[in-house]
């Protein structure tokens, strides 16, 4: 409301100044007959909007993320796990209430690295149109006493003021690992305020807790049980055809070529263990062949004809790429899941 005053005072002493200078006109005083004109219209608080930022925004929280399931590709199984726990209980909460269900509220996405985690948390605070949290674990730890501590009751307080929340933790297993090490008193202390925190789900309604890892072994159990991280989701290597659906995903943007298949180049051998951080690279490597392209015809002739990413650019890419996740440790993660499930 001040910036709309103070920029209706200036407009008004521009006008009334008639041509002179007037870049100090907030120090001559103000008449009643002006005053009375002053007024504010719907384009005064149009623009004041644009230079105001929530308080929320800059203590650290985010608006309701822009991406879709979509734009995760694949991960049906996932999408419903979601939208039975999450989606569904912030849009219908009456409904879970009427017939008294008690479902989980924290989870926790573990599977080899690169796989979409932190993509699938920002899908499912988006189509639940719930509000987003994002911290990275290591960004908690501090060496003063009590720091950490009162870092994870701050966020926790503040996720409760914004309900409905999603509370995204980055690297979980940094701030959850075994207690009982030597020197581990930090993460300790820190773990057992988290403990606090996550057995409190009746004073945080509407807050949900998701946290990733690609080391879920290195976490102390009391974490892994129900009413805690007590939801265990694997968010695996993606699917040949999972793997057309990402390319399509990263495509949108692109200027892809008709002829190319993106689901034929998903199921080729030399895609086999590729995850989703290593398609996006693959699907930059083909833009940037078609890109050298476009840059050394532009230069050699005058033809502006656009150029598009062909299939041999994807081929040049597929020759440049290769598997950050090895055969043996995507098996140590299924191995991982079964005993997981299994308990």
């Amino acid at each position: 409301m001040k910036r709309i005053i103070d920029r209706r005072k200036s407009e008004l002493s521009r006008e009334t100044a008639d041509g002179e200078h007037t870049e100090e006109w907030w120090r001559h005083p103000w008449l009643p007959e002006e005053m009375e004109r002053l007024s504010i219209t719907m384009a005064d608080f149009e623009e004041a909007a644009k230079m105001v930022q929530p308080s929320s925004r800059r203590e650290g929280f985010s608006s309701i993320p822009n991406v879709k399931w979509e734009d995760v590709g694949g991960l049906e199984f996932l999408r419903q796990q979601f939208d039975r726990y999450v989606v569904r209980r912030i849009k219908y909460p009456e409904d879970y209430e009427e017939f008294g269900v008690d479902l989980e509220t924290g989870f926790l996405l573990y599977g080899p690295p690169g796989c979409g985690k932190t993509l699938i948390a920002k899908a499912v605070a988006n189509e639940a149109g719930a509000n987003f949290i994002h911290i990275k674990g290591p960004e908690l730890l501090n060496k003063y006493v009590g720091e950490s501590e009162l870092a994870v009751r701050t966020i926790f307080s503040r996720a409760r003021t914004c309900s409905p929340c999603i509370l995204f933790f980055d690297e979980v297993d940094a701030l959850t690992t075994k207690r009982g090490k030597e020197g581990g008193w930090v993460v300790e202390r820190l773990l057992n305020q988290l403990l606090i925190e996550l057995d409190g789900a009746d004073q945080r309604r509407g807050v949900f807790v998701i946290g990733a890892t690609n080391r879920p072994e290195v976490m102390d159990h009391a974490v892994l049980r129900p009413g805690r991280f007590g939801k265990l989701l694997y968010v695996p290597l993606p699917s040949p055809d999972e793997r057309g659906l990402i390319l399509k995903a990263l495509a949108r943007k692109k200027p892809i070529d008709a002829d190319v298949d993106l689901i034929a180049i998903g199921r080729k051998e030399s895609c086999e263990n590729l995850s989703g951080a290593d398609l996006s690279a693959l699907m930059n490597e083909a833009a940037m062949a078609a890109l050298e392209e476009k840059l050394t015809s532009v230069q050699s002739s005058s033809d502006a004809t656009p150029l598009t990413i062909k299939m041999t650019h994807f081929e040049q890419a597929l020759g440049k790429i290769s598997p950050s996740v090895s055969d043996k440790q995507k098996q140590y993660y299924q191995i991982l899941s079964r005993s997981f499930k299994a308990a």
